[in-house]
């Protein structure tokens, strides 16, 4: 049996957590590490990533200490980049190993991306019990290869599990911050303006953006007139407020939203980009969506993710090669018309949520320890 708690909570422990690159690696992570933090009076708890500035702000919101390897992604890059990416990997071993004999973990837990890799590679044969964590439906190409060394594997969703030769396979679902549910999500009283949240993911999504305007002008011009919060990304803001001003269209531009929580609290339907993280926040919350996968996702995991919700009953999908303002537009003034439609669409959301899938993790890597 899994010890649901800590038989010493006392003992201090030191957690390793290593990966990033994207929003969607670390927020899992930070669920993980705030249960960790519920479990131990003395814990350190430290994060690995890699040296892009939005992974050290996102944890330096949290409080959580964090230190950066020298490493970058191999899919995707083309044999040059590719060449100098592996030319680089012994500099990021060596430097992981320096940060594991200083900090000596008790256990590290990769969450996916390319830091992940060395980290829990050397971390594994330094003799730290490791594990990962996978989000996505198809495993991204680290985890795919530390499943060989790793001592245990958690999924998110079924799917993974058919890519991981390993025995030690566990699925526990994506884990949700905690802070998404710390508001009220009673729908404030007399409100009757229809709400739609729009996120393209961390980094945002140009495609999405760009559409998006273009679809709210249309509904616009319908006599149609939702309210609107909307993150951009970083590099597409400044753009995307120039893009509402000169068509005359209202709404709460954010480059990142920092309270998810106000934001889907007030959202009747969210349309966003597929990420797992993204797809198992709306899951715990009951959000109903339409999703535009990411074509250009490593395996089309993005396109798994979303059919694996929409096949729940809990959103609709369009494909980017399809969306347009009329295409988006039609779909929003459905469900803006059909609450009764938008209800049964949250309630079939709900089916996907993992509400226990910190804890569950959590509950194995302490079994780890103990072993």
């Amino acid at each position: 049996m899994i010890p649901k708690e800590s038989t010493n909570p006392k003992t201090s422990f030191r957690f390793l957590i290593a990966g990033g690159g994207t929003g969607g690696h670390l927020f899992p992570g930070i669920a993980i590490a705030r249960e960790l933090e519920k479990r131990f009076e003395e814990k350190e708890i430290l994060f690995v990533v890699g040296h892009r500035r939005m992974e050290s702000d996102i944890l330096a919101r949290y409080g959580y200490r964090v230190t950066s390897i020298d490493v970058e992604g191999l899919k995707g890059r083309g044999w040059k980049k590719g060449f100098s990416v592996m030319v680089k990997l012994p500099k990021s071993i060596f430097q992981s190993a320096s940060i594991i004999k200083k900090f000596s973990p008790s256990l590290a837990l990769g969450v996916g991306g390319y830091s992940a890799g060395p980290v829990c590679l050397t971390a594994r044969f330094m003799g730290i019990p490791t594990a990962i964590h996978e989000q996505n439906s198809y495993p991204g190409l680290t985890n795919r290869l530390l499943s060989r060394v790793v001592g245990r594997i958690f999924i998110s969703f079924e799917e993974s599990r058919a890519h991981f030769k390993a025995n030690s396979v566990f699925l526990t679902g994506n884990p949700v911050r905690d802070e998404l549910f710390s508001h009220d999500r009673m729908e404030p009283e007399g409100r009757k303006t229809f709400t739609i949240l729009v996120v393209g993911g961390s980094q945002g999504a140009t495609a999405i953006n760009k559409s998006f305007a273009e679809t709210l002008e249309y509904l616009n011009a319908k006599g149609r007139n939702p309210a609107v919060i909307h993150q951009t990304g970083e590099t597409d803001y400044e753009r995307v407020v120039i893009d509402y001003r000169d068509r005359g269209l209202r709404g709460e531009l954010f480059p990142f939203i920092q309270d998810m929580t106000d934001a889907y609290n007030r959202a009747d339907l969210v349309v966003s980009r597929a990420g797992a993280t993204t797809i198992f926040e709306m899951a715990a919350l009951g959000k109903p969506s339409i999703l535009i996968p990411y074509p250009y996702a490593a395996n089309q995991h993005q396109d798994i993710n979303a059919r694996s919700l929409v096949g729940a009953g809990g959103a609709e999908m369009i494909h980017q090669s399809d969306l347009n303002a009329e295409t988006l537009a039609q779909v929003l003034i459905k469900y803006m018309d059909n609450p009764s439609a938008l209800k049964k669409m949250s309630t079939c959301t709900k089916k996907m949520a993992h509400p226990n899938a910190a804890k569950v993790i959590v509950d194995h890597l302490l079994e780890m320890i103990k072993q």
